[in-house]
């Protein structure tokens, strides 16, 4: 029997939408990819003193979440060439240069156990480990000073990876729980929320935020409503609250929520009632429409920072000043 071309053409082409759709069925997403491998990223934090937001924000780019044809092919998460002296398995893949030799291991696991140890006792990255495993920005940054990619925005791209994904979680102490907390309240932010911001939020070159406009209240947890301003979510102080509540309520230390606030660890003041109280760490730039902020009488750098979601530092760097210094009515801040 003979088929007409226009029947092997459809046959072809159903065949390769199959494959395709079979292809993104089978895609593993970051968040999968992050939970199968947290727990390994912290304990090798705990061991080496390697940030847990790194070796997961590493993997994640190095693998494209366990979704690149090399980490398929020989479970090499972390693009670790095979360099010499190198004993075990092999597989040729072009990265640089075609057909270069990279690592073969028989599972993830012995992957990420590798890198570990490819960083621990590779001397060219012995001055990573006198940073803090809190200080993934330092981390991500000597990673490309000592030669690990050849990307030039590598640093970048780490970073990028971890803020977007709150990694840095990972980090401190009871890291799980507190990403655990992270994921419920990104959870309790409906729909509605986002229509509702997308429409309310200026879309002028000066970017202006009025809470009872763009804040939309969702359901409870634990007896506060969680909102998000900038990406970040954050609740609303209420009369007689203290860090310490908050932060138990969340799953966070009171130096975390203290930090991710930009306040003082050592400072014994509470927040006062209405007060915008952020339950992770604000962003570093505002991602919202609009470039600017301009400034109103009795506004601080400290109240713009928390009114936008934006680190305190981050704003004081974008516009030259220091974060003590006073703002006048008038004056034009940068936003990103």
């Amino acid at each position: 029997m003979f088929l007409s071309k226009r029947t092997i053409s459809l046959f072809i082409m159903a065949l390769t939408l199959f494959a395709i759709e079979a292809s993104a069925q089978s895609r593993q997403t970051k968040e999968e990819y992050i939970d199968k491998y947290k727990h390994i990223a912290i304990d090798h934090m705990e061991r080496y003193g390697i940030p847990a937001s790194i070796t997961l924000a590493q993997g994640i780019l190095e693998s494209d979440s366990g979704n690149s044809n090399l980490a398929r092919r020989s479970n090499n998460h972390f693009g670790i060439k095979c360099k010499k002296g190198w004993k075990g398995d092999k597989v040729y893949h072009t990265d640089d240069a075609p057909d270069e030799c990279f690592r073969k291991y028989d599972t993830v696991e012995e992957s990420y156990q590798d890198h570990a140890d490819f960083l621990d006792q590779s001397p060219r990255y012995d001055s990573l480990f006198a940073y803090s495993s809190s200080d993934y920005h330092s981390w991500a940054r000597g990673l490309k000073a000592a030669g690990y990619a050849t990307a030039p925005d590598y640093a970048q791209r780490l970073t990028k990876i971890i803020e977007d994904n709150k990694l840095y979680l990972f980090d401190e102490d009871n890291g799980s729980a507190l990403y655990a907390a992270h994921l419920r309240a990104e959870k309790s932010v409906t729909d509605d929320f986002a229509e509702k911001s997308s429409v309310d939020i200026p879309t002028t070159t000066e970017a202006r935020v009025d809470p009872n406009n763009y804040r939309v209240p969702e359901r409870t947890y634990n007896g506060y409503s969680v909102f998000v301003n900038n990406r970040t979510h954050f609740v609303i102080a209420r009369d007689g609250d203290t860090f310490s509540r908050i932060a138990s309520t969340f799953a966070l230390t009171e130096r975390t929520l203290r930090k991710y606030n930009e306040i003082n660890p050592k400072s014994t003041a509470n927040p006062i009632e209405g007060e915008l109280i952020y339950i992770e760490q604000k962003q570093a730039k505002w991602l919202g429409d609009g470039n600017s902020h301009t400034v109103t009488d009795g506004e601080t750098l400290t109240s713009v920072a928390q009114e936008y979601g934006v680190r305190l530092k981050k704003l004081a760097k974008m516009n030259r000043m220091r974060i003590t210094d006073n703002l006048q009515a008038g004056q034009t801040l940068k936003l990103k």
